[in-house]
């Protein structure tokens, strides 16, 4: 018996993949409409919520499978490309190079065979570019579970590298294995595979029902061994549901989620730090660290809460936001501008808010006296400016089922893509007037 779809809303695969991106109200009317010199032609933003007219209309790609993972191309730092693994039961799965080219607002793409079953997460190396982890279903001796590998991308998938559009679309390239992780299944089914954040791109965890699994990968990735495990104890069925990996203190701590509870874990005694016991209502599904803020952490969950914790007290959260109307599947900080913090929902909407209260700059840029060479030249306005409050910057409404993933570019910081179940991949921007309010 497989997973199913907790949403309650029936999926509804688009009838072949495009090649090219769609505006909003195109992808709702089933056409494609397009403007002079090839690129979409794309209506004004008035779906975002919160945009203006000015800002860049959203990019949309529909897959021809349903779809729930999805990530950056870490990486990659020069060129815009996301990730994205389908959940197929009846054909080959797939893992679709989403190539964005800003300036013409054209989306290529490649696409990558993963016959080995349905992808339930899918994760990049942050050192190799053409290194990736999935996981994926298979059924053994009756049962499904969810298998953990790291795989090689063809040098040659490089979206639009060497094919014409024509070419790429008639022809699939496979992953090459380069070694499962706990294949026999000897820990349980695999929730996710999360990269260690900065180094050699030789350490991941995987979180395995009740149990933390670091692995070290040697032979050029083609071989894991475990190099320490932990476990959930107490009563009842413990699993995992999700983890992160701290980019601080040097890299020795992962959150994970499991229930109602955050715990935190360091990786050299893989041992329990601290714990947030009833962080939610309701089941976490979702962690992540503020990349430039050390203690800060996210957490979200099926109470449509978002949480915003320091680790050194867990007592309470230090902020909370309660925009969504269903269960909250991801929540992400901007890399660069952690203020800015992404959540997906099953209410179908990707919502962007402004938490810079608890950002590393909460007053925005600090300017010192000595910087103003005439003092007189302050305005009273200037002075008695308020710092900028906490709340929703935009609500993107292009989806129309289930959005079970959302993640910044790792190439442009002001850029980011979601993805609901029916395989549509929306690629979004912040909005220039808040963009250069921060800048400037």
């Amino acid at each position: 018996m497989t997973r199913q779809d907790n949403t309650g809303s029936e999926p509804t695969g688009a009838a072949a993949a495009r090649k090219r991106p769609v505006s909003a109200r195109a992808a709702r009317r089933g056409t494609c409409s397009r403007g002079a010199g090839g690129a979409p032609a794309l209506g004004p933003a008035e779906a975002r919520g919160g945009g203006s007219m000015e800002d860049d209309a959203p990019v949309i790609y529909g897959l021809e499978f349903q779809a729930r993972a999805l990530t950056p191309q870490t990486a990659e730092t020069d060129a815009i490309r996301f990730l994205v693994g389908t959940q197929s039961l009846k054909y080959d799965n797939q893992i679709h190079i989403i190539d964005f080219d800003d300036e013409n607002n054209i989306i290529n793409k490649n696409v990558l065979l993963h016959q080995v079953g349905e992808i339930w997460h899918i994760s990049a190396s942050p050192a190799d570019k053409g290194v990736l982890a999935t996981c994926y279903s298979k059924i053994t001796d009756s049962r499904v579970l969810t298998c953990a590998a790291v795989w090689r991308m063809p040098e040659e998938s490089e979206p639009g590298s060497h094919e014409s559009p024509d070419e790429a679309s008639s022809t699939a390239h496979a992953l090459e294995l380069l070694c499962d992780l706990d294949g026999a299944g000897a820990h349980g089914s695999v929730a996710c595979v999360v990269w260690e954040p900065t180094g050699d791109g030789k350490r991941v965890v995987s979180l395995a029902d009740n149990h933390l699994l670091l692995w070290d990968l040697q032979e050029s990735s083609s071989r894991a061994l475990l190099a320490g495990s932990a476990a959930l104890e107490g009563k009842g069925q413990l699993r995992f549901t999700s983890g992160r990996w701290s980019p601080h203190h040097n890299c020795t701590q992962v959150a994970t989620a499991n229930d109602t509870a955050v715990r935190g874990w360091d990786t050299r005694s893989m041992s329990q730090i601290y714990c947030m016991e009833n962080a939610h209502g309701q089941l976490v599904r979702d962690l992540d660290f503020n990349p430039n803020k050390q203690y800060y952490l996210a957490s979200c969950g099926d109470d449509c809460k978002v949480k915003f914790w320091d680790t050194r007290n867990v007592t309470q959260p230090v902020a909370a936001l309660e925009e969504h109307s269903h269960w909250v599947w991801n929540v992400r900080y901007n890399h660069s501008h952690d203020q800015l913090v992404l959540t997906g929902s099953s209410d179908s909407r990707v919502i962007l808010s402004n938490m810079v209260s608890i950002s590393s700059e909460p007053f925005g840029h600090l300017v010192d006296d000595e910087d103003l060479s005439d003092q007189e030249e302050r305005r009273p306005e200037d002075k008695s400016q308020e710092p900028p409050q906490d709340g929703v910057i935009a609500t993107y409404e292009e989806h129309e089922d289930s959005v079970y993933a959302v993640d910044w570019s790792s190439a442009d910081p002001w850029l980011f893509a979601s993805l609901s179940y029916d395989g549509r991949l929306v690629i979004n921007r912040v909005p220039r007037a808040l963009k250069y309010h921060i800048l400037l």
